[in-house]
């Protein structure tokens, strides 16, 4: 399983542990209100145990199928159209599946509560009942009120990246913290060039595409997606998670096989294929949250500095990636890699020398990318509910 489908997975398990228990809450509101001065209290056929079941399983069958539907399809096909679209969009669609799971409910549950079978008159009658009781017009409100919510989270989620927005609603970075990070500065060559080329729009949507295409194996690769800086890309890594494997360094190399399987949809579209550079250094720095209007959790110290000011050597050194020799001593480079050592380098606005080195591949050894699944992959929803039914029976 990659990386990807690992995080889209893991949301649609949130979704459906927190459709569950919007389902139980619901139960539970609708029992009490019955139990008000305001109520002619329930009904002879009101049982609280059936009420709860209903609603806790059309919660579960909503959440399996459109969970799936908003996570494995939407957010991936409609990914460029505005929020607003895909959560109108969504809620519509759910009113619909809510329509139907309401019948299903009906359908399962009518000849449970009558003790006959569903083509007897008195359930057909119970039915009519069921389909025409008030109540599924407030469950549509709310159920459709419910799912544009999660897709607007599911929105503002994508918009900060995976487990931001959580830590910023939780706080976890109200008070700035020291973290051991590792960092690698990206940046595409001859951009100003590309960008005359091309022209500023066709620019932007080349832009957009490579940034697509690393995503992938950026997260294969346990990296997080820090900053977009123009035609620059800034990602990070925990310390562990970077070393391990070598990922920090494996993950420029997958970005390379990635573009050399997209080459030819580039040069059909912008007549080039993106090349890029990249630096990568370690150290501590301190994360913390800015902001008031737009808030954000950033990263400060000089291991940022030292990777930016590295980045500007590539060229004179005519190197794809350059990184510090503090990072490679605590690398288990394998010998697929080769490291030129370039020396003790005085870095533009830094008093004391850096020792640097640069990193390729030998030309003789191939390493095997570990992306395998480009981002605009289609994800068997099938498949996909099989495993969570699985998950959720267990």
């Amino acid at each position: 399983m990659n990386r990807i489908t690992y995080l889209k997975i893991k949301q649609l398990i949130v979704i459906i542990c927190a459709w569950l228990v919007v389902g139980l809450i619901m139960s539970v509101y609708d029992h009490f209100v019955l139990l008000t001065a305001n109520s002619q209290g329930p009904s002879a056929e009101y049982s609280f145990l059936l009420s709860t079941m209903s609603n806790i399983g059309s919660a579960l069958i909503g959440a399996l199928f459109g969970g799936s539907f908003m996570v494995f399809y939407v957010n991936v096909h409609y990914r460029d159209k505005p929020y607003a679209y895909t959560v109108v969009a969504v809620a519509i669609s759910f009113i619909l599946i809510i329509l139907f799971i309401i019948a299903v409910l009906g359908v399962v549950f009518i000849p449970i509560r009558t003790g006959k079978p569903l083509t007897d008159p008195i359930s057909v009658e119970a039915l009519k009942n069921f389909l025409q009781d008030t109540s599924r017009a407030k469950n549509i409100m709310i159920w459709s009120l419910v799912v544009a919510t999660t897709q607007l989270l599911s929105q503002i989620n994508s918009k900060f990246g995976p487990g931001t927005f959580r830590n910023i609603a939780c706080g976890k970075y109200n008070t700035p913290r020291e973290e051991n990070k590792i960092f690698m500065f990206l940046d595409l060559n001859e951009s100003t060039t590309i960008a005359e080329r091309l022209g500023d729009e066709k620019y932007h949507m080349f832009l957009k595409s490579f940034f697509a295409d690393i995503t992938n194996p950026i997260l294969e690769n346990q990296g997080e997606i820090y900053q977009y800086v123009g035609d620059e890309v800034v990602v990070a890594w925990n310390h562990g998670d970077g070393i391990k494997d070598n990922r920090c360094v494996q993950c420029f190399f997958d970005i390379k096989h990635q573009m050399d399987e997209a080459s030819e949809r580039y040069r059909r579209g912008y007549g080039l294929v993106p090349s890029f550079k990249a630096s990568i250094h370690c150290g501590k720095v301190v994360a913390g949250e800015i902001g008031i209007i737009k808030r954000d959790i950033t990263y400060s110290g000089d291991v940022l500095n030292t990777a930016s000011r590295m980045l500007g050597l590539c060229k004179k050194y005519q190197s794809e990636i350059i990184a510090s020799a503090q990072l490679i001593s605590e690398l288990c480079l394998a010998e697929e890699y080769v490291v030129e050592p370039l020396g003790f380098i005085q870095l533009r606005g830094k008093e004391n020398q850096v020792m640097l080195s640069a990193i390729g591949l030998d030309p003789r050894k191939k390493i095997l990318p570990k992306t395998k699944h480009s981002l605009e992959d289609p994800m068997d929803i099938k498949r996909v509910n099989e495993m969570l039914t699985s998950y959720c029976g267990t």
